[in-house]
């Protein structure tokens, strides 16, 4: 799940006074996430949702490890991503390392279910700078949440649902479609917290809508869309191609921005991060690429210090670092 911003809202920014933001677009060959296919069927899902209902999760999780022998094995971008990135933390990435990744990703996707469900009974929660999101609730401020696809971003959605905090969730939910679909059939409500991209300045509107109601928008900042302009910057010790259409959307809404990530650990532990990034995005015409070049280089240097705080929490299963989409 990600928030790539259509190529529209550049005229939108225009609009509205931002200009025009002339950052160059990804280039293109390899694989990227856009082409990856979501794996498994509608069947299966809901096989793993009835045993999970039966069984509980900690006996659920067994069942994973040959489901997820079964994707390693057929899934070599997968296993070529996993053990780039793992190289890259300096961790071991062996076989057996590589499967030990792809199983934390399956972990933490089962969760998904128990979080929209609402059993946050069954999950340590820890929360480093919850305070922020209390003020702008006091004061009925609007914010963005800028994740990436770090841990799980569906933690903080189920303890915002949990406190009523009104939270939404702007995401491209195509390669999830059959996993998003089950999900919402388990919980109705869930669907109306999630927003698709689509493009338009329709899309924008929605959003301020809801922003100007002091609501809170969450979207993932770690991928590029399909035809969406991007930055190159650095991250573990290598350049990536990172969206600037987030940033352009909040230069848009004047709104201020929150990292938040939910980092799992053993076995049962989400702990989830909130921290102020910035108070509101400007970008002036004169030097307008450099200065969003700029908020997105701060964005990964923030995700490099999260990833290392949970080496095994990334889920990036195609390989990131050819400037691509």
């Amino acid at each position: 799940m990600t928030a790539p911003v259509p190529d529209g809202l550049t005229s939108a920014a225009g609009a509205s006074g931002a200009g025009a933001l002339r950052t160059r677009p990804p280039a293109a060959p390899g694989v990227g996430w856009t082409r990856v296919g979501e794996k498994g069927s509608r069947l299966g899902i809901w096989f793993v949702v009835g045993f999970c209902r039966l069984f509980g999760r900690a006996f659920t999780r067994l069942l994973l490890r040959p489901v997820v022998l079964y994707f390693v094995a057929l899934a070599p971008v997968a296993r070529r991503a996993s053990r780039d990135y793992l190289r890259r933390m300096g961790q071991p990435h062996r076989l057996r390392d590589v499967y030990a990744h792809c199983l934390r990703f399956a972990h933490t996707t089962l969760d998904r279910m128990f979080f929209v469900l609402g059993r946050t009974d069954l999950f340590q929660v820890t929360r480093n700078g919850s305070h922020h999101l209390t003020e702008l609730m006091r004061q009925r401020r609007g914010a963005l949440l800028f994740g990436a696809h770090l841990g799980s971003f569906e933690a903080m959605l189920g303890v915002a649902e949990h406190n009523a905090v009104p939270l939404n969730i702007v995401g491209y939910f195509k390669n999830a479609r059959l996993l998003n679909e089950v999900l919402e059939t388990l919980n109705p409500n869930a669907h109306a917290r999630l927003i698709a991209v689509e493009p338009g300045i329709d899309f924008v509107l929605r959003l301020k809508e809801r922003v100007d109601a002091g609501e809170l928008v969450a979207l993932l900042a770690d991928r590029v869309g399909l035809g969406e302009r991007a930055a190159e910057v650095d991250l573990l010790g290598g350049r990536v191609s990172l969206p600037v259409g987030p940033y352009l959307l909040a230069s848009i809404l004047r709104c201020p921005i929150y990292l938040t990530f939910g980092l799992f650990h053993e076995p049962n532990r989400y702990d989830l991060y909130c921290e102020p990034f910035v108070e509101r995005v400007e970008l002036p015409r004169a030097g307008r690429e450099e200065a969003a070049r700029a908020y997105v280089q701060r964005y990964a240097a923030r995700l490099e210090h999260f990833c290392r705080l949970a080496p095994d929490n990334w889920f990036n299963f195609y390989d990131y670092w050819r400037i691509k989409t």
